[in-house]
């Protein structure tokens, strides 16, 4: 738990004294209820939250040092402890160690970033301006006559740097701890598909690079076309050249397909991401692992089948909060 700066303490004493509850001060300070709990019956015992003459090694910092070292990574969250110590001011013998432990203090610890598209100002206008034209769709009336499509990418064997060895000292080139990976991954394959609240499309295997051409005869007609017989139903793609080329629109408005406009960079908005990830936890929880590209799309194109329509169905439920989302973080990225 985060220990309270000797700032912190005064203002969260004057805020006990206006009469604010101690929950709501703990999770302003981001501290247990408990904290600010001793913390008030310090006070009133002793008069006093300063902190107590203590055995040990005094201090590293001074309260200017921990103040420079929490503003300096509040602004650039991506800098390293090592960068503070050789930016502080003044002389000092502080380890990077230590810089850390002022962080920690002040509730920052490092974990792995989010990694979302690069949203440039125009693309926070356009998501926004969707939302807002979107808040008042409702699933019932809306959203379950939207068919979300996409392609996607599944590596056949993928190596993310979480994986773990447990090994003793000396080991690190042993064979059986050492992780052997082809180049590259080992290679993929492209599937498209599209879901809907009431079903879904077969997994379609995308071969070489997608024109246009390929994406009309290939997927649209054979594939999209029937699934979008109802005079109800809405087509939704990203902006991929193939999708927005004049081929394409041409084709769909000659066949009076109704298409969804979709904001540039916003693959959080679409629920078929979180299907792409659920069929590729899928196929990675299998006992045995594909050896090929075969393997691979057979692996697919089965999970792809197995997966409950009522998984889908909440996916697509989901696009209200989306749209709110999206709004109330002014284009930019979402827990989506």
């Amino acid at each position: 738990m985060a220990r309270l700066s000797r700032e912190d303490r005064q203002i969260a004493l004057g805020r006990l004294q206006a009469g604010q509850s101690q929950s709501a001060i703990a999770r302003h300070f981001h501290v247990s209820q408990s904290t600010i709990s001793r913390l008030w019956v310090r006070f009133q015992a002793a008069g006093s939250v300063a902190d107590l003459p203590r055995a040990g090694r005094p201090r590293a910092t001074t309260a200017a040092h921990d103040r420079f070292i929490r503003l300096r990574h509040l602004r650039n969250r991506f800098l390293s402890a090592l960068s503070s110590v050789q930016a502080l001011p003044g002389p000092h013998r502080l380890s990077d160690q230590t810089v850390r432990n002022r962080l920690h203090e002040a509730g920052l610890r490092t974990r792995r970033p989010h990694r979302g598209a690069v949203l440039t100002r125009r693309h926070r206008q356009n998501r926004v301006q969707w939302g807002n034209q979107h808040l008042r769709w409702t699933v019932r009336n809306h959203w379950r006559h939207v068919w979300f499509s996409d392609e996607s990418y599944f590596l056949l064997q993928r190596h993310d740097g979480r994986r773990r060895v447990y090994r003793r000292v000396n080991e690190r080139y042993a064979p059986n701890c050492v992780d052997e990976a082809p180049v590259h991954g080992g290679g993929g394959v492209m599937v498209w598909g599209a879901i809907n609240t009431a079903g879904r499309s077969t997994l379609v295997h995308v071969q070489g690079r997608i024109t246009a051409q390929r994406y009309v005869e290939e997927i649209l007609r054979p594939h999209a076309l029937p699934l979008l017989a109802d005079q109800d139903a809405i087509f939704q793609q990203d902006n991929a050249h193939p999708h927005t080329a004049r081929l394409t629109t041409q084709f769909l408005t000659d066949h009076h397909v109704q298409v969804l406009p979709w904001p540039s960079m916003s693959p959080d908005m679409n629920p078929i991401e979180h299907l792409w990830d659920e069929l590729d936890r899928r196929v990675r929880r299998r006992e045995e692992a594909p050896a090929n590209h075969r393997d691979l799309l057979q692996a697919l194109q089965e999970e792809w089948d197995t997966i409950p329509q009522q998984d889908i169905r909440h996916l697509i439920q989901s696009m209200p909060r989306r749209c709110r989302a999206v709004v109330a973080a002014q284009g930019s990225h979402t827990p989506y």
